[in-house]
Protein backbone atom coordinates (compact mmCIF):
# COMPACT_ATOMS: atom_id res chain seq x y z
CA UNK A 1 0.00 0.00 0.00
CA UNK A 2 1.47 3.93 -0.81
CA UNK A 3 3.35 5.54 1.93
CA UNK A 4 0.48 7.98 2.35
CA UNK A 5 -2.86 7.24 4.03
CA UNK A 6 -5.78 9.20 3.05
CA UNK A 7 -7.64 11.58 6.32
CA UNK A 8 -10.95 9.12 5.28
CA UNK A 9 -11.87 5.83 4.12
CA UNK A 10 -13.51 7.24 1.02
CA UNK A 11 -15.73 4.71 -0.45
CA UNK A 12 -17.83 7.56 -2.52
CA UNK A 13 -16.11 6.76 -5.44
CA UNK A 14 -13.00 5.99 -7.02
CA UNK A 15 -12.77 9.42 -8.69
CA UNK A 16 -11.24 10.57 -5.15
CA UNK A 17 -7.88 8.46 -5.56
CA UNK A 18 -5.14 10.37 -5.15
CA UNK A 19 -1.68 9.47 -7.45
CA UNK A 20 0.74 7.37 -5.96
CA UNK A 21 4.40 8.38 -5.00
CA UNK A 22 5.71 7.20 -8.09
CA UNK A 23 3.00 8.66 -10.34
CA UNK A 24 4.22 12.33 -8.25
CA UNK A 25 8.09 11.16 -8.93
CA UNK A 26 7.67 10.56 -13.09
CA UNK A 27 5.40 13.72 -13.15
CA UNK A 28 7.95 16.02 -11.88
CA UNK A 29 10.71 14.60 -14.35
CA UNK A 30 8.37 14.61 -17.35
CA UNK A 31 9.51 15.22 -20.78
CA UNK A 32 7.32 17.65 -21.65
CA UNK A 33 6.51 19.70 -25.30
CA UNK A 34 3.45 21.38 -26.64
CA UNK A 35 0.96 18.75 -27.10
CA UNK A 36 -1.15 21.16 -29.72
CA UNK A 37 1.77 21.20 -31.83
CA UNK A 38 1.33 17.69 -30.97
CA UNK A 39 5.31 17.52 -30.03
CA UNK A 40 4.76 16.28 -26.28
CA UNK A 41 6.87 13.25 -26.40
CA UNK A 42 5.11 12.09 -23.09
CA UNK A 43 1.60 12.87 -24.47
CA UNK A 44 2.65 10.74 -27.85
CA UNK A 45 4.09 7.85 -25.69
CA UNK A 46 0.68 7.78 -23.40
CA UNK A 47 -1.41 8.01 -26.65
CA UNK A 48 0.16 5.11 -28.36
CA UNK A 49 0.45 2.61 -25.19
CA UNK A 50 -3.18 2.90 -24.62
CA UNK A 51 -4.03 2.72 -28.18
CA UNK A 52 -2.32 -0.71 -28.29
CA UNK A 53 -3.89 -1.99 -25.17
CA UNK A 54 -7.09 -1.45 -26.72
CA UNK A 55 -6.02 -2.62 -30.40
CA UNK A 56 -6.78 0.48 -31.77
CA UNK A 57 -4.58 2.42 -34.59
CA UNK A 58 -4.77 5.41 -32.29
CA UNK A 59 -5.07 7.51 -29.38
CA UNK A 60 -5.98 11.02 -28.09
CA UNK A 61 -5.41 11.88 -24.41
CA UNK A 62 -8.77 14.14 -22.85
CA UNK A 63 -8.50 15.89 -19.63
CA UNK A 64 -11.77 14.24 -18.83
CA UNK A 65 -13.76 10.79 -19.86
CA UNK A 66 -17.10 13.35 -20.13
CA UNK A 67 -14.94 15.38 -22.67
CA UNK A 68 -13.89 12.24 -24.36
CA UNK A 69 -17.61 10.77 -24.62
CA UNK A 70 -18.45 14.42 -25.99
CA UNK A 71 -15.27 14.67 -28.42
CA UNK A 72 -16.36 11.07 -29.65
CA UNK A 73 -19.82 11.84 -30.27
CA UNK A 74 -19.32 14.86 -31.94
CA UNK A 75 -16.84 13.27 -34.42
CA UNK A 76 -19.29 10.53 -35.31
CA UNK A 77 -22.76 12.69 -35.59
CA UNK A 78 -23.39 15.94 -36.90
CA UNK A 79 -26.00 18.42 -35.76
CA UNK A 80 -29.88 16.98 -35.95
CA UNK A 81 -27.98 13.09 -35.81
CA UNK A 82 -29.61 10.98 -32.98
CA UNK A 83 -27.60 8.58 -30.61
CA UNK A 84 -28.34 5.14 -29.18
CA UNK A 85 -28.07 4.91 -25.38
CA UNK A 86 -28.99 3.82 -21.92
CA UNK A 87 -31.40 6.09 -20.11
CA UNK A 88 -29.00 4.97 -17.22
CA UNK A 89 -26.16 5.85 -19.20
CA UNK A 90 -23.70 8.19 -17.67
CA UNK A 91 -23.30 10.10 -21.28
CA UNK A 92 -26.99 10.72 -20.85
CA UNK A 93 -27.38 11.01 -17.01
CA UNK A 94 -24.11 12.76 -15.96
CA UNK A 95 -22.50 14.44 -18.85
CA UNK A 96 -24.90 18.16 -18.38
CA UNK A 97 -26.43 17.46 -21.68
CA UNK A 98 -23.22 17.99 -23.68
CA UNK A 99 -23.80 16.51 -26.69
CA UNK A 100 -27.37 18.14 -27.02
CA UNK A 101 -25.87 21.59 -25.68
CA UNK A 102 -22.96 22.02 -28.02
CA UNK A 103 -23.37 19.27 -30.59
CA UNK A 104 -27.34 18.99 -31.76
CA UNK A 105 -27.06 15.42 -31.12
CA UNK A 106 -30.96 14.46 -30.24
CA UNK A 107 -30.52 11.18 -27.82
CA UNK A 108 -32.92 8.37 -28.24
CA UNK A 109 -32.91 6.40 -25.11
CA UNK A 110 -33.53 2.93 -24.29
CA UNK A 111 -34.05 1.29 -20.70
CA UNK A 112 -30.92 0.23 -19.44
CA UNK A 113 -31.31 -3.76 -18.12
CA UNK A 114 -30.47 -4.87 -14.47
CA UNK A 115 -27.15 -6.11 -16.05
CA UNK A 116 -26.60 -2.72 -17.95
CA UNK A 117 -27.30 -4.14 -21.54
CA UNK A 118 -29.72 -2.55 -23.88
CA UNK A 119 -32.06 -5.06 -25.18
CA UNK A 120 -31.00 -5.94 -29.27
CA UNK A 121 -34.57 -5.89 -30.44
CA UNK A 122 -34.54 -2.42 -28.26
CA UNK A 123 -31.55 -1.13 -30.15
CA UNK A 124 -33.12 -2.74 -33.55
CA UNK A 125 -36.43 -0.93 -33.12
CA UNK A 126 -34.85 2.29 -32.44
CA UNK A 127 -32.82 2.77 -35.86
CA UNK A 128 -34.82 5.08 -37.83
CA UNK A 129 -36.23 4.84 -41.10
CA UNK A 130 -35.01 7.19 -43.92
CA UNK A 131 -37.98 10.16 -43.59
CA UNK A 132 -37.67 13.66 -43.95
CA UNK A 133 -39.19 13.86 -40.25
CA UNK A 134 -36.70 11.87 -38.70
CA UNK A 135 -33.16 12.64 -37.24
CA UNK A 136 -30.77 9.84 -38.75
CA UNK A 137 -29.74 7.02 -36.25
CA UNK A 138 -25.26 7.93 -36.20
CA UNK A 139 -24.45 5.81 -33.28
CA UNK A 140 -24.87 3.68 -30.42
CA UNK A 141 -23.23 4.00 -27.11
CA UNK A 142 -22.64 1.24 -24.72
CA UNK A 143 -20.84 1.84 -20.94
CA UNK A 144 -18.54 -1.04 -19.81
CA UNK A 145 -18.80 -1.54 -16.48
CA UNK A 146 -22.03 0.22 -16.15
CA UNK A 147 -22.39 2.39 -12.89
CA UNK A 148 -26.02 2.97 -12.69
CA UNK A 149 -26.50 -0.62 -12.98
CA UNK A 150 -23.99 -1.60 -9.93
CA UNK A 151 -21.08 -1.57 -12.15
CA UNK A 152 -22.46 -4.12 -14.39
CA UNK A 153 -19.91 -5.83 -16.77
CA UNK A 154 -20.85 -6.25 -20.30
CA UNK A 155 -19.19 -9.73 -22.14
CA UNK A 156 -17.38 -9.75 -25.41
CA UNK A 157 -20.57 -11.80 -27.21
CA UNK A 158 -23.07 -8.90 -26.20
CA UNK A 159 -20.48 -6.25 -27.42
CA UNK A 160 -20.52 -7.85 -30.57
CA UNK A 161 -23.86 -8.51 -31.06
CA UNK A 162 -24.45 -4.63 -30.75
CA UNK A 163 -21.85 -4.13 -33.31
CA UNK A 164 -23.36 -6.23 -36.00
CA UNK A 165 -26.54 -4.15 -35.60
CA UNK A 166 -25.35 -1.05 -35.80
CA UNK A 167 -22.51 -1.77 -38.58
CA UNK A 168 -25.84 -3.64 -40.67
CA UNK A 169 -27.62 -0.27 -40.64
CA UNK A 170 -24.14 1.81 -41.42
CA UNK A 171 -23.73 3.15 -38.03
CA UNK A 172 -20.77 2.99 -35.39
CA UNK A 173 -20.45 1.88 -32.04
CA UNK A 174 -19.06 4.06 -29.69
CA UNK A 175 -17.79 1.99 -25.72
CA UNK A 176 -18.07 4.44 -22.65
CA UNK A 177 -15.00 1.98 -21.43
CA UNK A 178 -14.40 4.36 -17.96
CA UNK A 179 -13.38 1.54 -16.30
CA UNK A 180 -12.86 -1.01 -18.53
CA UNK A 181 -10.07 -2.79 -17.27
CA UNK A 182 -12.45 -3.20 -13.92
CA UNK A 183 -14.53 -5.09 -16.92
CA UNK A 184 -12.11 -7.07 -18.40
CA UNK A 185 -10.10 -8.09 -14.80
CA UNK A 186 -13.70 -8.96 -13.95
CA UNK A 187 -14.33 -11.31 -16.96
CA UNK A 188 -10.63 -12.61 -16.79
CA UNK A 189 -10.42 -11.37 -20.45
CA UNK A 190 -7.83 -9.12 -22.15
CA UNK A 191 -8.78 -5.84 -22.73
CA UNK A 192 -8.32 -6.29 -26.64
CA UNK A 193 -11.28 -8.59 -26.68
CA UNK A 194 -13.84 -6.48 -24.61
CA UNK A 195 -13.32 -3.44 -26.84
CA UNK A 196 -12.33 -5.30 -30.39
CA UNK A 197 -16.21 -4.59 -31.59
CA UNK A 198 -16.10 -1.05 -31.08
CA UNK A 199 -15.17 1.49 -33.28
CA UNK A 200 -14.15 4.27 -30.49
CA UNK A 201 -13.51 3.95 -26.97
CA UNK A 202 -12.70 6.04 -24.05
CA UNK A 203 -11.37 4.80 -20.89
CA UNK A 204 -10.02 6.56 -17.32
CA UNK A 205 -6.95 7.37 -16.71
CA UNK A 206 -8.33 9.11 -12.90
CA UNK A 207 -10.38 6.10 -11.41
CA UNK A 208 -9.16 3.64 -9.67
CA UNK A 209 -6.30 3.46 -11.99
CA UNK A 210 -5.16 6.55 -9.66
CA UNK A 211 -3.89 9.29 -12.34
CA UNK A 212 -4.90 12.98 -10.99
CA UNK A 213 -6.38 13.87 -14.08
CA UNK A 214 -7.35 12.53 -17.92
CA UNK A 215 -9.15 10.07 -20.03
CA UNK A 216 -7.73 8.53 -23.42
CA UNK A 217 -10.13 8.20 -26.89
CA UNK A 218 -9.29 5.39 -28.83
CA UNK A 219 -9.99 4.64 -32.24
CA UNK A 220 -8.86 4.42 -36.06
CA UNK A 221 -6.37 6.75 -37.12
CA UNK A 222 -8.49 8.82 -39.45
CA UNK A 223 -10.99 8.97 -36.42
CA UNK A 224 -8.48 10.57 -34.10
CA UNK A 225 -7.35 12.87 -36.56
CA UNK A 226 -10.84 14.18 -36.65
CA UNK A 227 -11.31 13.56 -32.88
CA UNK A 228 -8.33 15.94 -31.95
CA UNK A 229 -9.78 19.08 -34.18
CA UNK A 230 -12.78 18.38 -31.65
CA UNK A 231 -11.35 18.33 -28.39
CA UNK A 232 -9.09 21.60 -29.33
CA UNK A 233 -13.33 23.05 -30.31
CA UNK A 234 -14.15 22.26 -27.15
CA UNK A 235 -11.39 23.47 -25.15
CA UNK A 236 -9.22 20.28 -24.55
CA UNK A 237 -6.23 21.42 -26.39
CA UNK A 238 -3.50 21.15 -23.57
CA UNK A 239 0.02 22.39 -23.82
CA UNK A 240 2.95 20.65 -21.55
CA UNK A 241 0.30 17.37 -20.60
CA UNK A 242 3.04 15.34 -20.31
CA UNK A 243 3.17 16.27 -16.82
CA UNK A 244 -0.13 14.43 -16.41
CA UNK A 245 0.29 11.86 -19.18
CA UNK A 246 3.63 10.56 -17.18
CA UNK A 247 1.08 9.43 -14.47
CA UNK A 248 -1.44 7.99 -16.78
CA UNK A 249 1.46 5.78 -18.23
CA UNK A 250 2.06 3.93 -14.88
CA UNK A 251 -1.58 4.15 -14.42
CA UNK A 252 -2.02 1.52 -17.42
CA UNK A 253 1.39 -0.43 -16.73
CA UNK A 254 1.13 -0.51 -13.11
CA UNK A 255 -2.12 0.07 -11.62
CA UNK A 256 -4.68 -2.33 -13.39
CA UNK A 257 -2.55 -4.94 -11.89
CA UNK A 258 -4.30 -3.50 -8.48
CA UNK A 259 -7.80 -3.94 -9.58
CA UNK A 260 -8.33 -7.19 -8.66
CA UNK A 261 -7.85 -6.34 -5.19
CA UNK A 262 -10.24 -3.70 -5.49
CA UNK A 263 -13.01 -6.67 -6.65
CA UNK A 264 -12.23 -9.02 -3.89
CA UNK A 265 -12.62 -6.18 -1.40
CA UNK A 266 -15.86 -4.92 -2.99
CA UNK A 267 -17.04 -8.65 -2.35
CA UNK A 268 -15.57 -8.74 0.95
CA UNK A 269 -17.75 -5.51 2.32
CA UNK A 270 -20.84 -6.95 0.88
CA UNK A 271 -20.70 -10.22 2.36
CA UNK A 272 -19.77 -8.75 5.58
CA UNK A 273 -23.02 -6.35 5.50
CA UNK A 274 -25.15 -9.18 3.83
CA UNK A 275 -26.85 -10.10 7.32
CA UNK A 276 -26.90 -6.14 8.92
CA UNK A 277 -31.04 -5.50 9.86
CA UNK A 278 -31.91 -2.87 8.00
CA UNK A 279 -29.87 -3.36 4.68
CA UNK A 280 -30.63 -4.97 1.62
CA UNK A 281 -27.97 -5.46 -0.66
CA UNK A 282 -28.72 -4.70 -4.42
CA UNK A 283 -26.48 -8.28 -5.71
CA UNK A 284 -25.09 -11.08 -4.21
CA UNK A 285 -21.96 -10.11 -5.00
CA UNK A 286 -20.79 -7.20 -6.86
CA UNK A 287 -19.70 -7.48 -10.27
CA UNK A 288 -16.87 -5.03 -10.40
CA UNK A 289 -15.05 -2.61 -7.73
CA UNK A 290 -18.98 -1.31 -6.61
CA UNK A 291 -21.33 -2.52 -4.18
CA UNK A 292 -24.86 -0.32 -4.04
CA UNK A 293 -27.30 -1.24 -1.04
CA UNK A 294 -30.60 0.59 0.38
CA UNK A 295 -31.87 0.67 3.53
CA UNK A 296 -35.02 -1.57 4.41
CA UNK A 297 -38.25 -0.58 3.90
CA UNK A 298 -38.94 -0.64 7.50
CA UNK A 299 -35.94 1.26 8.67
CA UNK A 300 -36.48 4.64 10.27
CA UNK A 301 -34.03 7.39 9.34
CA UNK A 302 -33.06 7.90 5.77
CA UNK A 303 -29.72 7.28 3.85
CA UNK A 304 -28.18 10.81 4.20
CA UNK A 305 -28.66 10.11 8.22
CA UNK A 306 -26.35 7.16 8.07
CA UNK A 307 -23.97 8.35 6.03
CA UNK A 308 -23.13 11.52 8.30
CA UNK A 309 -22.94 9.19 10.98
CA UNK A 310 -20.48 7.10 9.20
CA UNK A 311 -18.72 10.12 8.47
CA UNK A 312 -17.87 11.00 12.22
CA UNK A 313 -16.39 7.37 12.27
CA UNK A 314 -14.01 8.61 9.42
CA UNK A 315 -15.69 6.52 6.85
CA UNK A 316 -17.80 8.47 3.29
CA UNK A 317 -20.19 6.33 1.56
CA UNK A 318 -21.91 7.66 -1.21
CA UNK A 319 -25.56 8.53 -1.12
CA UNK A 320 -27.41 8.08 -4.35
CA UNK A 321 -31.14 8.81 -2.80
CA UNK A 322 -32.66 8.83 0.78
CA UNK A 323 -32.74 4.97 0.89
CA UNK A 324 -29.62 3.98 -1.67
CA UNK A 325 -26.25 3.80 -1.04
CA UNK A 326 -23.19 3.35 -3.20
CA UNK A 327 -19.48 2.33 -2.25
CA UNK A 328 -16.63 2.14 -4.65
CA UNK A 329 -13.68 0.90 -3.60
CA UNK A 330 -10.28 1.48 -4.75
CA UNK A 331 -6.48 1.36 -4.42
CA UNK A 332 -6.94 3.70 -1.24
CA UNK A 333 -8.79 1.35 0.35
CA UNK A 334 -7.06 -1.84 1.76
CA UNK A 335 -8.10 -4.97 4.37
CA UNK A 336 -7.99 -2.83 7.71
CA UNK A 337 -10.15 -0.02 5.86
CA UNK A 338 -13.00 -2.97 4.64
CA UNK A 339 -12.83 -4.54 8.09
CA UNK A 340 -13.55 -1.20 9.58
CA UNK A 341 -16.51 -0.02 7.06
CA UNK A 342 -18.00 -3.02 7.98
CA UNK A 343 -17.84 -2.74 11.83
CA UNK A 344 -19.09 1.01 11.49
CA UNK A 345 -22.31 0.01 9.20
CA UNK A 346 -23.49 -2.45 11.93
CA UNK A 347 -22.96 -0.06 14.81
CA UNK A 348 -24.43 2.82 12.91
CA UNK A 349 -27.53 1.10 11.48
CA UNK A 350 -27.82 -1.18 15.60
CA UNK A 351 -27.87 2.45 16.92
CA UNK A 352 -30.46 4.24 14.63
CA UNK A 353 -32.58 1.61 14.84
Amino acid sequence: MPEQKMPYIDLRSDTVTWPTEKMRRVMAEAVVGDDVYEEDPTVIQLEKLAAGRMGKQAGLFVPSGTMGNLVAVLTHCGRGDEVILGDNSHTFVYEAGGISALGGVFPHTLPNQPDGRLRLDDIQNAIRTENVHFPKTRLVILENTHNRCGGAVLDAAYTQQVAEIAHRAGFPLHLDGARIFNAAVALDVDVKTLVAPADSITFCLSKALCAPVGSVLCGNADFIARARRIRKQAGGGMRQAGILAAAGIIAIEEMTGFLVDDHKRAKRIAAGLRDVPGLDLEADEPSSNMVYLNLASDFPGDATQIASAMEKQGIRVGVINPRRFRMVTHYWIDDEAVDKVIAAFRQVLSDAA
